[in-house]
């Protein structure tokens, strides 16, 4: 209530809720997100980011407006992460090749087991006895299968590139921030 005219003061809209997130990947698209440069500055007053690697939060939020998750689906893990995330977003973007086909990260799909991985990894290639992979705090439990994200839970929005640009990644935010589904079609180039 404005105090000096006796009527209630009009809220600023609501900005929206940015997070992004890192499950298996290399971090590159996060790189790429930060090439943003000056641009970030731009982008800061238009949207609140809430959630982030690149930021001390520790719980993933409630009510994200929108979130790009970079990386794949490579261990528990990341799969309670991606469940929680899609639970907590409305927009989910698939951020990054890893994220839209599994990339690098699935290159070892082909073994079928992720015991023949932590056994070549941590046992056949160690200079010293190493722990057994099995013990907790050591690797989360793999899966066998590296998934992409839309074979865990629904993606809205698919963002490819080994990283996207940051061109790209700022075209993308810019129109989540004004409440715009982005149109990809025509700035996608692949090869």
């Amino acid at each position: 209530m404005d105090p000096v005219k006796g009527r209630a003061k009009a809220q600023a809209p609501r900005k929206p809720r940015i997070a992004t997130a890192w499950l298996g990947g290399c971090a590159g698209c996060h790189m790429s997100f930060v090439d943003l440069d000056e641009r970030l500055i731009e982008i800061a007053p238009l949207v609140d980011i809430v959630y982030s690697p690149i930021m001390d939060v520790k719980e993933f939020p409630e009510d994200v407006d929108a979130t790009l998750v970079e990386g794949a689906i490579a261990n528990e893990q990341n799969l309670h992460e991606i469940e929680k995330i899609r639970a907590r977003t409305k927009v989910l973007v698939s951020f990054g090749d890893c994220a839209v086909t599994g990339n690098v990260t699935a290159m070892r799909n082909p073994l079928r087991r992720a015991e023949a991985v932590l056994k070549r990894a941590y046992i056949e290639n160690a200079d010293v006895t190493p722990r057994r992979p099995s013990e907790p705090g050591i690797v989360p439990a793999l899966l066998d299968q590296v998934r992409p994200i839309h074979e865990v839970v629904p993606v809205d929005i698919y963002l490819p590139g080994c990283p996207p640009s940051a061109d790209l990644i700022h075209y993308l935010l810019t129109e989540l921030a004004a409440g715009r589904t982005p149109d990809l079609h025509d700035r996608l180039r692949y090869g």
